[in-house]
């Protein structure tokens, strides 16, 4: 906006996402990369879930990976094409880390509520087609970052085309990225308190019942903000905000959400690792656990 300076809040925002990106890039590797080292070498059977978190992890890796040319590329400015390779993977492997999430709770939704079927589909075939299904997916809808950059030198995740912005992408981001995944994570994860908690012997054993709540609860305050930042950038970009005041809040807002949302990549190594141990301790669970191996990477 040419009656608006953005300066001040683009260098406040950009010494927290520095703040945040540090400890969050040197831990979240050191616990994805150990986790991955687990998965494979140590792993005595690849299931359906293990196959998931291996993907999980090598998402996150890679999303790790895309903060410092992040940092720098938002901070300096290169051509639009050479942004729009340095933007796409970090969206990219965002998208792919809420869909397999999403993947793991449902696999344990079904799990613990149709033992003897999640039995019967452990094999770990459909997890591999599943999540070729969607790295390529998230690729496939990353296109628009490539297809409509700026032929000018920007500062990347700052200068974005419009079309990018435009309503009917973002509002399908909005949608099939992040409410619909919610929906499910919340169906899926109410449902399987409710089982837990139908088990009279047991109903004083809450930590099966908190580290699902955990995982719902991490899910929400990682990724409601970043969501609600896109939305309203959107809503800027399309004139429906003209405040300057309220623009450059809603800027700091977006990118300092964004950051924020890198820590999940730290709490999806240390939280799947204790969610498997807190499962295969439950002693009512035991035989649903023999019939399917949902944690199986723990045993």
């Amino acid at each position: 906006s040419e009656n608006c300076n953005f300066t001040d809040i683009d260098l406040l925002a950009w010494t927290v996402q520095l703040g945040m990106s540090i400890p969050t890039f040197i831990l979240g590797l050191f616990l994805n990369s150990l986790a991955l080292i687990v998965l494979c070498c140590f792993s005595r059977k690849q299931t359906r879930t293990s196959v998931y978190m291996i993907n999980l992890v090598m998402a996150d890796i890679l999303l790790l990976l895309s903060l410092p040319p992040k940092l720098y590329y938002s901070a300096n400015k290169v051509p639009g094409l050479l942004c729009s390779f340095i933007q796409a993977p970090y969206f990219v492997n965002t998208y792919t880390s809420i869909f397999i999430i999403v993947c793991i709770t449902v696999d344990r939704y079904i799990c613990i509520r149709h033992p003897f079927e999640g039995r019967a589909n452990q094999s770990p075939r459909w997890a591999v087609l599943i999540c070729c299904f969607i790295w390529a997916v998230a690729w496939i809808c990353s296109s628009p970052i490539y297809v409509f950059h700026k032929k000018e030198s920007i500062k990347c995740f700052h200068n974005m085309s419009e079309q990018t912005w435009s309503a009917p992408y973002i509002v399908s981001v909005e949608i099939f990225g992040f409410l619909i995944p919610l929906a499910v994570m919340v169906f899926c994860s109410v449902q399987t308190i409710c089982i837990l908690r139908n088990h009279k012997n047991n109903v004083e054993e809450s930590g099966s019942l908190r580290v699902i709540a955990i995982n719902l609860v991490v899910f929400l305050v990682c990724f409601t903000p970043v969501h609600l930042g896109i939305f309203l950038q959107c809503l800027v970009r399309q004139h429906v905000i003209m405040g300057c005041r309220m623009k450059q809040t809603i800027s700091l807002f977006l990118q300092v959400s964004m950051t924020f949302a890198n820590l999940n990549c730290c709490l999806d190594a240390i939280f799947y690792y204790f969610a498997a141990k807190e499962f295969c301790k439950r002693a009512h669970l035991k035989r649903a656990i023999e019939l399917c191996p949902v944690f199986k990477p723990c045993a």
